[in-house]
């Protein structure tokens, strides 16, 4: 398949998935990916994708860490060479690198990742050895001085000695000595502290020269007084060299004897990193995985060319193998055909490397196979014209691909006599369907286009283009031809209308009615696809709409039931006060009444509680009375009136007829309201009128929801002591129209909990509940939705 690879540029697409791979191995892996015909093997390729994927955009895991290329740095030291300080730190780079893939992996507890866990087992490494390098080792060119006790310890007596042979020489900057100096420092020579002397001067310093400048006018002498000082720095210097010789040997021993086990890590860590790259890639181009089969069936669905502008390309659906054998795709001129030919293979070749492809969820792609012959293949070093190099790619189709193998053809016969190519094309596509191939082919042939009706197992398609614009729409419509449109196009493309004309007019006359018959087929279709999208769109509206409205139907119930259950369990309270009101009050008048005499004072009280009995019920005069609307016409000033808004009576002041007016003096209120608004009460007398002016209605708010809070804290509570708390807190929840309320009763043994849970299952007005959240309080809260 490596041609159609390339026919097909598969290099293209490995090119942009490597671009995501974070090691140059895994790059280099990427780019030589080469497409597997086994179909096992396939979605095994796949299912790791699908893993990697998972792990990095659902789990936030899986990023492989970055290594330079080991080259030979392990093979040198498991034969024993010491590496330098930047190698070993590559070294640690590589053990971190193994380290986190592993640990990233094999501690999560989903059973969905398997194999990327499989390989995650496989890893080997050595976190001692890793932290060791990184501890000794400061950068490329520093070791620690804490690497090892005999390396602090020389480091520390290198100081001290430097600090006494500076300041014995410093004594030489600001003594005697002073005017001999060339500059005022204290410079190094070989790893030995020296004075910069002018020449004229050097017998007049005791010493060794150990250099002289460029110009020759100042030697650098070391003084004899720190002779044996400067000698023992060099001692302790070798001392220290060949202590981190040791130490580097030590951990460059290490890094070999680790050496096998390591290269192993180091390729499945790169393998990895190929699966993470290919999810990544797949994220960006929005695709999906695809379902694999090995029996030529390719049906894709809303499919986008990768190597497209995603948001200009127009998704394709394409379903070949499966109802028909082979789909012959016909229609204009760069409206799209040898894209979408060139997509199906394309999305076969991707499957099969174990990459997803840009189209909706439940396309199937096959993985049997794929040949093709697309594209202008003229070979001038093999001496082969367009047509001829055709027939070779066509004669290796024939002989190497089998059944159920994916063929892909690019308008066959062509480059030679229309005739003649027509019938060769027929004969090849009749080869191809005895060997029990599927696949795909263009055409512009009419005869072709006649063969694919004819004949079992062949399907006509055709690319949409619009007839009144003379502009492809880049989309497949299966189960009829198109029209080539070659003279529409000229036309757009400027070509001078004579000649366009007179070219129509030596078309043969049955080819004139057959494109006239497929053009007005198509514009018929085209105009019949336009009716049913605007109808959809608006069945999608319409039912939006109803949606929308039975929600709003159903909140609205809710909400009824709601207030009618809290203004049910409102009057119930307000009977049984009155009722237990009414109790009280009798019982102290039977009990008055049961002495044998009654004293004034006895019979004042009796009165008393028989007065303040008649306050607390309502009397006949007081009964309720039906309103009627107003008469307009007959509305005058100084008349009564009941306003329906505000439920209170008042005085008509003044009448406005145009606006449908009245203004009316309230108590202390002057307010303006409309006609409709205004009603007078019927059944009463006019003494009890009059008297309506002065009476004072006072009404009770008996709602307490503000000093209601939606929580109760029962912690501490036996459960009897409970039971009665929840249940009246819930009433008084339900009452102050609450949707949700919380119960603490913290967490223990449990006992309270399940106590407050069994109460809550047999509540009426409870429609569910559940143990509070992560900043909620867990399992110690109960959050509680009522009805």
């Amino acid at each position: 398949m490596k041609r159609s690879a390339q026919l097909l540029e598969l290099d293209k697409i490995l090119a942009a998935a490597s671009s995501y791979a974070v090691l140059d191995e895994s790059k280099a892996a990427i780019l030589a990916l080469e497409p597997t015909a086994d179909l096992a093997e396939a979605k095994t390729l796949l299912q790791t994708t699908e893993e990697a994927s998972h792990l990095l955009f659902t789990l936030g895991v899986g990023r492989v860490e970055y290594f330079p290329p080991r080259g030979d740095i392990l093979e040198r030291a498991e034969k024993g060479a010491t590496l330098s300080m930047a190698e070993l730190l590559d070294c640690a780079r590589m053990l971190r690198s193994v380290r986190v893939l592993h640990d990233g992996i094999c501690s999560l507890a989903d059973e969905s990742i398997v194999l990327l866990r499989s390989l995650a087992e496989r890893l080997t490494y050595d976190r001692r050895l890793e932290e060791e390098i990184g501890r000794k080792i400061v950068n490329e060119d520093t070791l620690a001085d804490t690497a090892s006790e005999k390396l602090f310890s020389l480091r520390r007596e290198i100081r001290q000695l430097g600090e006494r042979i500076r300041a014995r020489l410093a004594q030489y900057l600001s003594g005697d000595e002073k005017k001999f100096l060339q500059d005022g420092i204290v410079t190094v020579r070989g790893d030995r502290y020296v004075i910069p002397v002018k020449a004229e001067y050097k017998r007049s310093i005791r010493g060794f020269v150990h250099d002289r400048s460029a110009s020759g006018a100042t030697v650098f002498i070391e003084p004899e007084e720190v002779l044996e000082m400067n000698n023992e720095l060099r001692d302790l210097i070798i001392d220290e060299k060949e202590e981190v010789e040791r130490i580097l040997k030590e951990l460059s021993h290490a890094v070999g004897r680790m050496r096998p086990a390591l290269e192993l890590s180091l390729l499945l860590v790169s393998e990895a990193d190929t699966f993470f790259a290919r999810a990544e890639y797949a994220y960006s181009l929005k695709a999906a995985k695809p379902a694999l089969n090995a029996k030529g069936i390719v049906d894709i669905i809303k499919g986008r060319h990768p190597l497209l502008d995603a948001a200009k390309a127009v998704p394709v659906s394409v379903s070949v193998g499966e109802k028909c054998r082979f789909l012959l795709i016909s229609g204009a001129n760069t409206g799209g055909k040898t894209v979408t030919l060139k997509m199906c293979g394309l999305f076969c070749l991707m499957a099969a490397c174990g990459m997803f492809v840009p189209a909706a969820e439940g396309t199937r792609l096959s993985v049997a196979g794929v040949f093709c012959d697309v594209g202008d293949s003229q070979s001038i070093e093999e001496n082969l014209s367009t047509f001829s190099s055709h027939i070779v790619n066509l004669k290796r189709i024939l002989a190497e691909a089998g059944e159920y193998s994916f063929v892909l053809i690019d308008e066959p016969g062509g480059g030679t006599d229309p005739e003649e190519g027509q019938a060769l094309a027929r004969a090849i596509l009749t080869a191809l369907m005895r060997k029990g191939c599927r696949g795909i082919v263009t055409t512009h042939y009419t005869a072709l286009k006649e063969f694919a009706y004819e004949t079992e197992g062949f399907e006509n398609g055709s690319m949409e283009f619009d007839a009144e614009d003379f502009r492809p729409l880049y989309r497949l419509r299966i189960g009829a031809p198109g029209s080539s449109n070659a003279l529409a196009i000229c036309t757009r493309l400027g070509l001078p209308q004579g000649t366009v004309e007179e070219a129509r007019s030596y078309l043969s006359e049955g080819a004139r009615t057959f494109e006239k018959t497929l053009r007005a087929a198509e514009e018929s279709r085209v105009k019949a696809e336009e009716v049913r999208r605007e109808t959809e769109g608006l069945k999608a509206e319409w039912e939006g709409r109803l949606r929308t409205l039975e929600g709003e139907e159903e909140k609205f119930r809710k909400e009824r039931e709601k207030f009618l259950s809290g203004a049910k369990a409102e009057a119930r309270r307000i009977v049984n006060e009155r009722t237990a009101e009414a109790e009280e009050l009798l019982l102290r008048m039977q009990e008055l009444f049961a002495q044998e005499t009654l004293s004034e004072s006895d019979l004042i009280q009796a009165r008393t509680l028989r007065n303040t009995m008649q306050r607390g019920t309502m009397s006949e005069d007081e009964a309720p009375v039906r309103a009627e609307s107003v008469d307009s016409a007959r509305l005058s000033v100084g008349q009564r009136v009941h306003v329906g808004s505000m439920n209170a009576d008042g005085e008509v002041l003044s009448v406005n007829p145009n606006k449908q007016t009245a203004e009316l003096q309230i108590g202390s209120l002057r307010v303006k309201a409309s006609f409709g608004d205004l009603f007078t009460v019927a059944g009463k007398s006019s003494k009890e009128k009059g008297k309506e002016k002065d009476r004072v209605t006072v009404t009770r708010d008996l709602s307490s929801r503000s000093e209601i809070r939606p929580e109760i804290n029962v912690i501490g509570l036996t459960v009897g002591e409970m039971e009665p708390e929840v249940m009246k807190f819930l009433d008084s929840a339900v009452l102050a129209n609450f949707s949700e309320v919380r119960i603490v009763h913290g967490m223990g043994t449990g006992k309270l909990r399940a106590a407050v849970h069994a109460l809550l299952k047999k509540h009426k007005r409870v429609e569910s509940f559940r143990l509070g959240k992560y900043g909620e309080g867990e399992s110690g809260v109960t959050v509680v939705t009522l009805r």
